[in-house]
């Protein structure tokens, strides 16, 4: 579909426009979608059911807008390192088809446009829109400074969770805590699989990650980061008292990460992109597990 507006546009406009859609990773919606389901988690589980129409879109849009403003921030700050990575390498700052300052400027309307989603919101919501933003901001830089900023990432990531719980009941439970933090697992999982890809290259150009400091324990860690994912939403799905069908999901989910560690045993970059690439369906299995859940309530 982009392809086809793109043909649409005269060819120096097209050209431009292609590059800002990769800057945003609009072409690899892969990230929008990790994104996605566990803001979508939280919707369901902070209305007992359907959520409203309204916060169904606002989060949804919002979602995409802060995924493609966080890649866009994000690019700029790895303007230095994305040409020592081969991955990498051909992004748009890193090969000098879109400038640093072009960037920020696709950052700030991108943030600009999710703040005018949440001012439909509630004050709450709005207040708690700000940390997001600074989270968002935050998280490219991490990198340099921790060997822990898949952390970060999955606090940003998550940060969706009680936004989704104030917008739609004004307050955040433990339940909406619990599913914050089990997020951050599950950042840590598939962006640790991520990281795996460019191990060898973030060594020599000095970037930190968990890929990292895990070492030769990787995939021991993996999995015992897996199993205590696992047990955080066997405890959301008590706590929410869900029905049957999420906790099928839940034994889906469990075989998923098993094909995970079967998939990245050889830590090859092809598997472990296939295994981060993977977690869409993970996240989408747990998310009708809770529709089917509620629904039969």
């Amino acid at each position: 579909m982009l392809d086809v507006l793109l043909r649409k546009l005269p060819a120096g406009y097209r050209e431009k426009a292609h590059d800002y859609l990769v800057l945003t990773r609009m072409d690899r919606p892969i990230g929008a979608l990790l994104l996605l389901w566990p803001t979508w988690w939280a919707l369901w589980l902070a209305a007992h059911d359907f959520p409203p129409g309204k916060l169904l879109v606002i989060f949804t849009l919002g979602v995409f807008a802060m995924r493609a403003a966080g890649c866009a921030i994000n690019d700029f700050a790895d303007r230095k390192l994305d040409p020592q990575v081969e991955r990498t390498a051909g992004r748009p700052i890193a090969s000098g088809r879109v400038s640093p300052r072009e960037a920020l400027i696709v950052f700030g309307v991108l943030l600009a446009f999710a703040f005018v989603l949440v001012l439909f919101t509630n004050r709450l919501t709005i207040e708690m829109s700000f940390v997001g933003a600074a989270l968002a901001a935050i998280y490219p830089f991490t990198k340099r400074w921790t060997s822990l900023p898949q952390v970060v990432l999955g606090a940003a990531f998550g940060w969706s969770i009680p936004m989704a719980f104030t917008a739609v009941s004004g307050t955040v439970p433990p339940l909406g805590w619990l599913l914050f933090l089990a997020n951050i697992l599950w950042s840590v999982v598939y962006d640790t699989e991520y990281a795996m890809v460019d191990r060898e290259d973030d060594l020599k150009a000095g970037a930190r990650s968990t890929a990292i400091l895990f070492g030769d324990a990787d995939l021991p860690i993996l999995a015992i980061l897996m199993g205590t994912l696992l047990l955080a939403m066997v405890f959301v799905g008590q706590r929410a008292h869900l029905a049957w069908p999420y906790w099928v999901a839940l034994l889906v989910a469990t075989g998923l990460f098993g094909w995970q560690l079967w998939l990245i045993r050889t830590r090859e970059r092809l598997a472990c992109l296939a295994a981060f690439r993977h977690n869409n369906w993970w996240g989408l299995t747990l998310w009708i597990g809770m529709v089917l859940a509620l629904a039969l309530r």
